[in-house]
């Protein structure tokens, strides 16, 4: 299973902003009250498992218990928060994020393998 990062404090999200520097980040927002977030997050739990995910970071954020920073994070990136959601970072920015049933391991194997794609042919390096 690919190494996943928790937000849980400002370096954490300076973290992830600077890794997307290096290469792409994909970060799940969870509700840990909410059960479409449980069937997202299980979503996210099989893409994770993929060989695809080895391909890019990963980082999570409860977004409850750390609502501050999950908030920093969306206005960071450009992206109205939402519960569940997941974002694709590259060079500070959310370049692709879905929320709520559009979170499928199918979904994000292919946005991952497509921004691995651009990374690859130039983009970021």
């Amino acid at each position: 299973m690919a190494e996943v990062r928790q937000i849980r404090t400002p370096a954490d999200v300076e973290w992830v902003l600077g890794e997307s520097r290096r290469r792409p980040v994909l970060v799940f927002k969870h509700s840990t009250t909410c059960p479409i977030s449980a069937q997202a997050h299980r979503e996210w739990q099989a893409f994770l498992a993929s060989p695809e995910a080895a391909r890019v970071g990963h980082a999570w954020v409860r977004v409850i218990q750390e609502r501050p920073l999950s908030l920093a994070l969306a206005g960071r990136v450009g992206v109205a928060h939402q519960s569940p959601q997941a974002l694709l970072i590259w060079d500070g920015r959310a370049v692709w994020h879905a929320s709520h049933h559009a979170i499928t391991a199918w979904r994000l194997k292919d946005v991952v393998a497509r921004a691995v794609a651009g990374y690859q042919g130039g983009r970021g390096q």
